[in-house]
């Protein structure tokens, strides 16, 4: 399954910050019903990402009923993205 959309870069502050690029509600139920197949421990997801020409893999964190896609931080520098920022990404949900 492939799903596209435009979201804002947010970063969590704990003890180590970490970026995320939120998944919009419009989504959630579609790769809800998907993770049935493919989820591992906690609810994780396996994708295949892409921002511009920058692809990784990664899984997606389930958070307050919808999902928080993380940025490497070789990702975000490469793409000189930071919080706050728009950016279009495109994911490809992976079997486990």
């Amino acid at each position: 399954m492939e799903f596209a959309f435009e979201t804002e870069i947010i970063e969590w502050r704990g003890p180590s910050p970490f970026f995320f690029a939120p998944v919009p509600a419009t989504h959630v139920a579609d790769i809800s019903s998907a993770a049935r197949r493919v989820s591992y421990g906690w609810g994780m997801i396996p994708v295949t990402a892409a921002i511009g020409d920058i692809t990784f893999t990664t899984s997606l964190f389930p958070k307050d009923d919808g999902y928080l896609l993380p940025l490497k931080d070789a990702v975000r520098r490469q793409a000189g993205l930071t919080a706050g920022d728009s950016v279009t990404v495109t994911i490809n949900i992976r079997p486990r």
